[in-house]
């Protein structure tokens, strides 16, 4: 039984089911990063011997008990993991943690087998991947464009197939820059989902470990399994992150650049190929998007490197550069040292500034469910490193710096290939606790494009179907007929709770709909009536936990109540109802079928 031309999850689990030893696989993936010739992509590796001890060590094939049984994982060095050099590719900031990340504890726990770490940007300080003492990684297409950074080799060795998944961590756009240059998935969470201990942080605050993947579906199993609470790191958030939704919420609204915030640098290959993607989207989504102003969002991107920030990424290494400043790249050390000009107050004025841009940024999300921007403007060649160590990276930059200042998630995805076949690609940007509405559109725009796996040429595989359309666990499921439907003026009250769409499904004949008085925002009521004498109603069903669930409730308000629904799918979800005393002054409705067709009527304005 071969091992797969590109070892993604999938491939590696049915090969295991057909025969396949993971002896075979841990030779095979010594073989393969030999055979790369690129010395660059690996500061520290696993002695082989050690991995094959691992890999007899899982036991039988049991992907149940262990998701991840057997798949080849990499993570970047800044993250520790115990026995092997932590250097931040600083060798004189070398040292071996006796303690590994959680969220790599983790991933050995559902049965991967880590082949070693990674080279990057010095101390995270990069988009480019060229900022190391140590060779630079090549880019998997093209030797002469850089890589990306700062998980410059984590990127790669995905890219390359010598890997299934990589561990980056993104603080500026690190797990999503590398990802589209090298034609791959990078998944940056919700900040806080994932604990940051055992990692040298950039700026605590903004970093979060990040996740590269051939696959949306399998950088997203990544994440869920890594993600979770962590009371000992103090940046940990107990966020709600649902997973996947059932499918895309009717009403999703998405967003893209208006003219003004298309910037490719000149370059018409990048603009054609992002045009492309778009068609894919708009024909994903069935309906158009809605030309967004960048114009906010590229304010908070300048305040992190001309702004205080960098005193953050001067106070996580000061004691090391303070007493050892020739031991920095000469690059790294001007960035980070340029943090000794700004005085405390400087701090001060950037927080203030920030929560003024953030706030003109909220009225975007208020009109936009997601924005999907180019990963990169435009790829930049080494040589234009050389001649400016500064500017290329900077424009690299410019759809990724604002992300985690703003307390976004983001999701980068290989889109279609540019004329020159290089890669190109978007992402895809939500407020925190979306992950999992990023990851189902996606999976969908990567399998639209007509991408492949990194650079093996293996085509982009139909993906796992999502969890469903039913609640799962100990989740309630919720269904809505009014203000509530996705893209209307009070579906962020679900979605802020965690809520998760799973389908839309009209309920059986047995219900009146009103146009309640008052408002705003407008507002139905569902009334029963006797079986088989009212009308059907359009609905969505959405998924909360069952805290979620008590805190929805409270907030309803009269004459609004939570009863039982019988929908015409079988199903009978908890949902809206009406109190039959606050029917006075009110419409009926219902020959519209649902509360969207009556307000597209414009039947609300009369």
């Amino acid at each position: 039984m071969p091992v797969p031309a590109f070892p993604s999850l999938s491939a590696l689990h049915a090969a295991y089911a057909d025969g396949l030893s993971p002896e075979a696989v841990v030779a095979e993936t010594y073989r393969r990063i030999a055979a790369a010739d690129d010395p660059g992509i690996f500061l520290a590796r696993v002695p082989e011997a050690e991995m094959q001890a691992a890999a007899r060590a899982l036991g039988p094939f049991d992907p149940a008990q262990k998701p991840l049984w057997g798949v080849p994982f990499a993570v970047k060095d800044n993250i520790d993991v115990a026995g092997l050099p932590t250097t931040a590719a600083c060798p004189d900031f070398a040292s071996t943690p006796s303690a590994t990340a959680p969220a790599v504890e983790r991933l050995l726990a559902a049965g991967a087998l880590l082949v070693g770490k990674t080279n990057l940007d010095q101390f995270a300080t990069g988009l480019v991947g060229l900022r190391t003492p140590y060779p630079a990684p090549k880019n998997a297409f093209d030797p002469g464009i850089v890589p990306g950074g700062s998980s410059s080799g984590s990127a790669v060795a995905v890219a390359r197939g010598l890997v299934a998944f990589a561990l980056g961590t993104d603080t500026a756009g690190s797990g999503r820059v590398p990802a589209g240059l090298n034609n791959i998935v990078g998944l940056k969470p919700s900040l806080g989902s994932v604990s940051g201990r055992g990692v040298v942080p950039a700026c605590r605050t903004l970093d979060t470990l990040s996740v590269f993947a051939g696959t949306v579906a399998e950088a997203d199993t990544v994440y869920r399994i890594i993600a979770g609470y962590d009371p000992q790191d103090p940046y940990s958030r107990a966020l709600p992150v649902p997973p996947r939704p059932g499918s895309l919420p009717p009403g999703l609204r998405v967003g893209v650049p208006d003219a003004a915030g298309r910037i490719f640098g000149g370059d018409a290959l990048s603009e054609a190929a992002f045009d492309a993607s778009l068609a894919d989207l708009r024909a994903v989504l069935g309906r158009g998007t809605a030309d967004i102003d960048l114009a906010p969002f590229f304010a908070v991107a300048e305040l992190l490197y001309a702004g205080p920030w960098v005193a953050e990424r001067y106070q996580a290494i000061r004691g090391f550069i303070e007493a050892r400043p020739d031991s920095l790249h000469p690059t790294t050390r001007a960035i980070i040292g340029a943090a000794t000009r700004h005085a405390a107050a400087d701090a001060f004025a950037g927080l203030y500034r920030l929560a003024e841009i953030r706030r003109a940024t909220e009225a975007v999300w208020r009109g936009i469910d997601v924005l999907v921007v180019p990963t990169y403007p435009r790829p930049r060649r080494v040589a234009d490193l050389t001649a400016d160590p500064v500017g290329p990276n900077s424009e690299l930059g410019t759809y990724t710096n604002f992300v985690n200042l703003l307390d976004l998630c983001a999701l980068a995805v290989p889109g279609r290939r540019r004329g020159d076949g290089f890669p190109s690609g978007v992402t895809l940007i939500a407020p925190r606790g979306a992950d999992g509405l990023l990851a189902e559109l996606g999976a969908r725009l990567h399998e639209a494009a007509g991408a492949t796996l990194g650079a093996s040429g293996v085509p982009v595989p139909a993906g796992p179907a999502p969890r469903g359309d039913r609640a799962q666990g100990e989740e309630i499921e919720v269904a809505v007929v009014g203000a509530h439907l996705s893209g209307l003026p009070l579906n962020g009250e679900l979605t802020a709770r965690g809520a998760r769409f799973l389908r839309a499904a009209p309920t059986r004949p047995d219900y009146r709909l009103y146009a309640l008085p008052g408002g705003p925002p407008a507002r139905p009521g569902l009334i029963r009536v006797a079986p088989g004498s009212g009308a059907v109603i359009e609905t969505e069903v959405w998924a909360l936990a069952p805290d979620a669930f008590g805190r929805f409730v409270a907030g309803i308000p009269s004459p609004l109540a939570i009863g039982t629904l019988s929908l015409s799918d079988g199903t009978t979800p908890k949902g809206f109802l009406a109190e039959a005393a606050g029917l006075t002054d009110a419409r009926d409705i219902s020959g519209h079928g649902g509360w969207r067709a009556y307000l597209a009527s414009g039947e609300a304005a009369a």
